[in-house]
């Protein structure tokens, strides 16, 4: 069963959108990869839950990889996942074209899909240590 792994709220102000989520519900600043575009990651008692990225430059850096931002506040909703090759098949054999991505020192492989809605799912699955 997935899991909810974190919102990416787009904005002019990434200092502005901090603050009001870490005031709003508590959050702090954590740990963030070292990412193609400025940004925070926020932290709530289960890890990284709420992620604030600049838009212009994470428009730019989504564009170049051909994973095209949403034009909405939030950019995507994003699932945690175990086993890699299983997730792709499963996308596959079901016709679910997927964008694949991996985080530069994180461990990452991730999968971008749309639903019938043209909401992004992003699916994160570490891998295994």
């Amino acid at each position: 069963m997935p899991v909810l792994d974190h919102l990416l709220v787009l904005t002019d102000d990434i200092d502005a959108t901090r603050d009001f989520w870490c005031a709003a519900l508590g959050l702090d600043v954590g740990d963030r990869p070292p990412l193609e575009f400025p940004g925070y990651w926020l932290y709530g008692a289960e890890g990284p839950c709420v992620h604030v990225a600049e838009r212009a430059a994470y428009e730019a850096h989504s564009d170049s990889i051909g994973i095209p931002a949403s034009e909405l506040p939030v950019d995507h909703v994003a699932f945690g996942a175990e086993g890699y090759d299983e997730v792709v098949a499963r996308l596959r054999i079901r016709g679910i074209e997927a964008a694949a991505n991996e985080v530069p020192g994180a461990g990452l492989r991730q999968l971008f899909i749309q639903d019938p809605n043209g909401v992004k799912v992003e699916i994160n699955v570490k891998e295994q240590s």
